[in-house]
């Protein structure tokens, strides 16, 4: 809740407090999508820096800062010397804004997928924008002040609440109270949000949250009066944690998909083996023609005969310009095929088993050993069981015909020809896939693999789309556009030449061209 409003209500006041008539002594950043502020009452200094990466959108307020000799670029130098005057959230938002005495307005927008900041020097003056792609934020304004919210027990729960309220009332029994009980509830928690006693640091879920409610594991407890304080020990805490959190969510939705693959596939497997078992064989039918030869007429299309094995009749399709001896040879060589497709199903059946049960076993040791608790234990671990991703791109790499890259989690693949573009559009790439390519050039085909319910993050899109600018005939301009759409999008013409296809739908992204794996990633 870090981001939230009911926070940032509490952290707007204890900011304006400590910070009113500091000034703006500097204004930098020198990494990507990190703003940072520096203030001065001419005795003491604050520093804010502003996390507006799509990943960990977040306020940081370390107690020291010391800026870089190096790859630091001033910013908004407008705002250098002006006096602050208050902090304030907009309204029921994700929003925090700074007013400065002279009207200028410093905003930060802490939405998850899209954060930034906007400096105006005047109220109305022209916006300028630290992600200067996101151009709709230059009109960003706060809603009017909604009525005070009156919650009846029925609908929907309003949006402010966000998931961790949610989940608290959820453990509340909320979802089973009547409407009378639900309001009572809601009513509860809003007041405790708008007065918190305690923040919370929690750990929920794999991920290290803020909380103003009391979930999950709690690792540490600030009181309700020191909202900097809190902030302040999570941010450099989650950031820390965070890489680790990010990997155990890997591995434990590898083994997860494992376990569920080698269910599903032992499952079908040994649906089929008990269809082969219990159907009539080959050998059966074909003991049964050879039984009862001398009753079939030449070119007989099918004969009835009494079944030796049930008494009962059986009807037996026959070729008409085929004999009946011939016949029954081919049956004869199917039941020695369907032998050993009998024998290779229990041995499948065997080892999807076992693959399952190891996942399973995997996903108990990531919850009950210590060591994968630390970074440096877990990818120790994740090398011994093959399930580092450096391990997973080299194993893709031997079985697909295209170059590998991993990234995030997420597998890029590129196309090493136009056949073998053909090959990775037409035959490899799903529908939901992201599909890239250099905008009209010839090069190659570059598909991001689709991870269901993951959305691909921005970072991915673009190295992707770097690549494609790298493998094409862009290779040395310096900005490249290229095209981004879904698989399902991309259509191969009826006599088009290899490599050659139409997009339907598109979006065009400029990037620098160029391989940010190295070449040496290239599987």
């Amino acid at each position: 809740m870090h981001t939230n409003y009911y926070f940032l209500r509490q952290l707007a006041p204890a900011l304006t407090e400590r910070l009113r008539g500091y000034r703006v002594a500097a204004c930098f950043s020198q990494e990507k999508d990190e703003l940072v502020v520096g203030l001065s009452n001419g005795g003491a200094e604050f520093w804010l820096k502003a996390q507006l990466g799509a990943g960990f959108p977040a306020l940081a307020l370390p107690e020291t800062f010391q800026r870089a000799r190096a790859n630091s670029v001033d910013l908004f130098p407008d705002l250098l010397g002006e006096q602050l005057e208050s902090v304030v959230p907009w309204p029921q938002d994700r929003v925090l804004q700074v007013n400065f005495r002279s009207g200028a307005r410093l905003v930060f927008k802490l939405y998850g997928p899209r954060p930034n900041a906007i400096f105006r020097p005047t109220p109305e003056g022209p916006a300028q924008l630290f992600q200067q792609k996101l151009l709709a934020d230059g009109e960003l304004r706060p809603q009017p002040v909604a009525t005070p919210f009156a919650f009846d027990g029925t609908g929907q729960l309003p949006p402010p609440l966000a998931d961790l309220p949610a989940r608290y009332l959820r453990g509340k029994g909320y979802e089973q109270a009547m409407p009378e009980a639900r309001a009572r509830l809601v009513n509860q928690v809003l007041a405790q949000l708008e007065t918190p006693a305690h923040y919370y640091l929690i750990q929920l879920e794999g991920r290290t949250r803020l909380s103003l409610l009391p979930l999950g594991d709690i690792l540490e407890t600030f009181p309700g009066t020191e909202p900097i304080a809190a902030l302040r020990r999570f941010v450099p805490l989650a950031l820390g944690r965070r890489a680790l959190e990010t990997e155990l969510r890997q591995v434990r939705q590898t083994l997860e998909r494992r376990a569920e693959e080698a269910s599903t596939a032992a499952a079908h497997a040994r649906k089929r083996l008990h269809a082969l078992a219990h159907e009539a064989g080959y050998r059966h039918t074909a003991d049964l023609i050879m039984a009862h030869l001398h009753e079939i007429p030449a070119g007989a299309s099918q004969v009835e005969v009494v079944d030796f094995y049930t008494g009962l009749p059986r009807l037996i399709k026959l070729k008409a310009k085929e004999k009946p001896q011939r016949t029954a040879e081919n049956l004869y060589r199917k039941a020695k095929n369907q032998q050993i497709e009998e024998r290779q199903l229990t041995e499948r059946i065997a080892r999807r088993e076992a693959e399952a049960l190891e996942a399973l076993e995997r996903l108990e040791e990531l919850d009950s050993q210590p060591a994968l608790a630390e970074l440096r234990g877990l990818r120790t671990w994740r090398k011994q069981h093959g399930l580092d991703p450096a391990q997973a791109a080299a194993k893709a790499a031997a079985e697909l015909p295209f170059k590998v890259f991993e990234d995030r989690g997420f597998t890029i693949l590129v196309g090493r020809n136009a056949a073998n573009n053909d090959l990775l559009t037409q035959k490899y790439a799903h529908k939901d896939d992201l599909w890239l390519h250099a905008k009209d050039v010839s090069g190659s085909h570059v598909v991001i693999r689709h991870k269901a319910g993951q959305a691909v993050p921005e970072p991915v899109i673009e190295h992707a789309a770097q690549l494609a600018g790298w493998y094409s005939r862009r290779q040395h301009d310096s900005l490249c556009p290229v095209t981004v759409t879904p698989k399902k999008y991309v259509r191969k013409p009826k006599g088009a030449l290899p490599g050659q296809v139409v997009v339907e739908r598109e979006q065009v992204l400029l990037v620098k061209p160029g391989n940010p794996f190295g070449e040496s990633a290239a599987l």
